[in-house]
């Protein structure tokens, strides 16, 4: 049976028949849709990766960066599903052959196997997420590591796949962006093996999870000052939403929750078993603070000239210039289960607590003791709030607001462990609350 698609679900539809021969006709694109020349592109959103705080340690370079603004294509690339073969599996490769036809193979066993061929939609553009440098792959995501930093070198086993997911954004308006799990190969194809988790949907077509999963997790409230955290998803390779499996690579799937969808909202979250982003759209990024307003924060937090309590030696917030390197000499650093805010000193140590355990001199409570660094990738925030709070143990710092939200969201870990983190270098956070409100002391003068 030749089957016809449908857009909206991601899938063939059975109701639907066409002639193999006609599912050429979708490949123009529809009159007045491609951007011209000069014209300023529309922005439909932005991903931003966790843990790396405004770019990467080894710079953003290319497609391998921190944080990708997807626009609107000059031509249109997205694809939607067209018709279903029924084929013997050996002859899959075959099959497969022409590199301009996109299609997704569902192995079901050695002599069985179903390919849903995809034809062009001059309606949508396709970006691709994954592990992979191909010219395919939009943005490249590597594995980061809680504490900051992308997992390196050759013995790092990534858990990322190479064609992780793709997302679809319509390029009418309101612009609307769905995820998909798995991307198309050098060769157009997604193949879904005889171990992946695959199924036959009730009426007949077929739908299927990646080895590791994609989970989403859309805020409740959307993501601002009242924004509480969702419930994490997991996204079928034709978009549709199940509830968890047992664990990260199990084969039996979660249950289908059919009152929500795959639609991108401010403040998704993306888990690619590795790397987690965060999905920002335009109208989200305009209640963000800015850069400069980041930087004015900064300034007015050093010009009230807050003093170590103990040395009385005045402190100051280094510029994001600098980098993060060793603390510098005016650094503010804090008890992160107190939040008294004092200079470093060496004194106070109770190291049958542990190295890094201090004892603080106002309040007597004993833990971490850490340097403070200003939280600078703005998409992170969620709103403009004064940076009045650290997140413990790492001494990141951002506005209550935003400190708060990400203390209770956790972020998935493993294959079925989640933790809540840090947004800005990606350190498990500790402690009761996951943060603490720093007490400054202003000047004696």
């Amino acid at each position: 049976m030749v089957l016809e698609g449908n857009p909206e679900v991601g899938s063939p539809r059975t109701s639907d028949l066409q002639h193999p021969g006609n599912q050429g006709s979708c490949l123009l694109s529809s009159p007045g849709e491609d951007a011209q020349p000069g014209e300023e592109p529309i922005k439909y959103g932005e991903l931003i990766v966790l843990g790396y705080n405004g770019c990467l340690g080894s710079g953003d370079k290319g497609r391998r960066r921190s944080r990708l603004a997807l626009s609107r294509r000059p031509h249109a690339n997205g694809v939607k599903p067209d018709v279903m073969h029924h084929i013997s599996t050996p002859l899959v490769s075959k099959a497969l052959s022409n590199r301009g036809q996109h299609s997704i193979s569902y192995t079901l066993s050695r002599s069985h196997s179903v390919i849903v061929e995809y034809t062009h939609d001059s309606d949508t553009d396709m970006f691709q997420i994954g592990r992979s440098t191909e010219n395919m792959i939009d943005f490249v995501v590597t594995d980061t590591s809680p504490g900051g930093g992308a997992a390196e070198g050759p013995s790092a086993q990534s858990t990322i796949s190479r064609y992780a997911c793709r997302i679809l954004c319509d390029r009418r308006p309101p612009y609307t962006a769905r995820i998909y799990a798995a991307g198309f190969d050098a060769s157009s194809n997604i193949f879904l093996g005889e171990r992946a988790a695959k199924w036959r949907t009730p009426d007949g077509l077929m739908d299927g999870l990646t080895t590791n999963g994609v989970l989403v997790m859309h805020p409740a409230g959307g993501f601002s000052e009242d924004s509480a955290p969702g419930v994490w998803r997991e996204i079928s390779v034709c978009g549709n939403v199940y509830t968890l499996r047992d664990s990260r690579s199990a084969q039996q799937r979660g249950k289908l929750v059919e009152n929500e969808s795959n639609v991108l909202q401010d403040g998704s979250l993306i888990d690619l078993c590795g790397a987690t982003l965060l999905w920002r759209t335009p109208a989200g990024l305009l209640r963000a603070p800015t850069l400069k307003q980041l930087e004015a924060q900064r300034q007015e937090a050093n010009a009230a000239r807050p003093q170590c309590p103990v040395g009385l030696s005045t402190l100051a917030f280094p510029s994001p210039a600098r980098g993060r390197t060793a603390p510098d000499k005016q650094q503010p650093w804090v008890y992160v289960r107190c939040g008294h805010v004092h200079g470093y000193h060496g004194w106070g140590c109770r190291r049958e607590r542990g190295p890094q355990e201090r004892e603080c001199p106002l309040c007597r409570l004993v833990g971490p003791y850490v340097p403070l660094w200003l939280g600078q990738e703005a998409g992170l925030c969620l709103d403009p709030g004064p940076p009045s709070h650290a997140f413990a143990p790492c001494g990141h710092v951002c506005s209550e607001k935003t400190a708060r939200y990400w203390a209770q969201t956790p972020l998935p870990h493993g294959t079925h462990a989640f933790h809540a983190a840090c947004p800005f270098c990606g350190a498990w956070l500790t402690g009761e609350h996951g943060c603490v409100r720093l007490i400054f002391q202003g000047p004696l003068d």
